[in-house]
């Protein structure tokens, strides 16, 4: 089970946007997902279509020694959707660090609690109050990795090195290593300053930033709205494109890529390209060459990624630039390959290889054939 954490004190940056929106892509991904709701505020479990009013029980009836209504966290959890659950929040929540004020492992109190889940979900996404309190420390201390969101502002850049602190807190008083990594949000591609802006921040934060890039897109708001995520509103929106996007992303990064032949033994190769244009040395020799190009100088990194790498984007997907061309070469055996290029974190296909189908996301793949 991987946690993630979503967090940042400053508010309207995207927080409890992405902790939905990522948690139903990957559950559309064949993931089994959990929500949990940690915002007295209850977004997120407004934004998934309940109604914490309605609730008999909360995460805080979990995690309060004082409620009347003592509950375990299977027993609170909703189903929202094939693959997606919920652990809701209400005010109550509120009121739990004065509860808590003397007692002993207070910070530790949601992990003790998700480490005794008995139902098993693939992934827990924990969505944090915008503050830098009891309940953002005890989510860090449950998780794995924080994903933190930063909107287009110098305001919220800046203020991500008060999060930083306390994440080497948790390190140093509670003996835990949580990773991190920055998530921007809200980007406006017409906006010449949201450019300066994500320079700044790749310059700052280094392979700490995903490559994937949220775009400002009011189908996140309107989905928000009437209780879903975008990828049930509308799955063809750019919002629930990015966030499919961004699930991948994390899922190349924490999954294992599975072999495509583990009793296949590669003896001879040949050489092709992505454009279909290949030069056989060899019709009975297994392996072949695929040199991947991706013809934009102005791109600051491009990365290659399909089904013969499981989608990653690890440094083993990064493409070199040669001359102002981008370039890589990946050993692969004879087959039919779906793939994409990651350039500057936006999804394209390969505008060299005309052999394009669509993907059940909206997008086109592009195809490679291996003959």
């Amino acid at each position: 089970m991987y946690v993630m954490a979503i967090a940042n004190q400053k508010g309207g940056c995207g927080k409890t946007t992405t902790t939905i929106n990522l948690a139903a892509s990957l559950a559309h991904m064949g993931k089994k997902v959990l929500v949990v709701d940690f915002d007295p505020q209850a977004h997120a479990t407004t934004g998934l279509g309940i109604n914490p009013d309605s609730l008999e029980f909360s995460i805080y009836d979990v995690l309060s020694s004082l409620s009347q209504a003592r509950a375990s966290i299977d027993a609170i959890v909703k189903e929202v959707s094939p693959n997606l659950y919920l652990a809701p929040s209400g005010i109550l929540l509120s009121t739990l660090e004065q509860e808590l004020a003397d007692e002993i492992g207070r910070e530790t109190r949601l992990w003790d609690v998700l480490s005794r889940m008995e139902s098993d979900y693939n992934y827990v996404i924990i969505d944090c109050p915008p503050n830098l309190g009891f309940l953002t420390v005890n989510a860090l201390r449950a998780a794995n990795e924080v994903f933190i969101p930063i909107e287009m502002s110098f305001f919220s850049f800046n203020g991500v090195n008060q999060l930083l602190d306390i994440i080497n807190l948790v390190r140093e008083r509670l003996n835990h290593n949580v990773d991190y990594r920055i998530l921007m949000t809200m980007f406006d591609s017409r906006l010449q300053y949201s450019y300066h802006v994500q320079d700044s921040i790749r310059e700052r934060f280094g392979d700490k930033v995903a490559k994937t890039i949220i775009h400002i897109n009011v189908k996140l708001r309107e989905a928000a709205s009437h209780g879903k995520p975008a990828l049930f509103y509308d799955k063809y929106c750019r919002g629930a494109k990015d966030y499919l996007a961004l699930a991948r992303e994390l899922l190349s990064r924490v999954e294992p890529p599975r072999p495509l032949d583990s009793d296949w033994k590669p003896e001879n190769r040949i050489e092709t390209r992505s454009m279909q244009k290949s030069m056989d040395i060899g019709r009975d020799m297994p392996e072949r060459i695929v040199e991947f190009v991706f013809p934009d100088p102005q791109a600051k990194e491009v990365f290659v990624a399909g089904d013969f790498n499981a989608w990653r984007l690890g440094d083993e997907a990064k493409l070199e630039k040669r001359n102002g061309v981008w370039v890589k070469t990946i050993n692969l055996p004879p087959g039919r390959y779906r793939y994409r290029f990651v350039v500057d974190g936006k999804w394209v296909d390969d505008p060299n290889n005309p052999l394009k189908e669509k993907n059940p996301y909206g997008e086109l793949d592009s195809l490679l054939n291996i003959g």
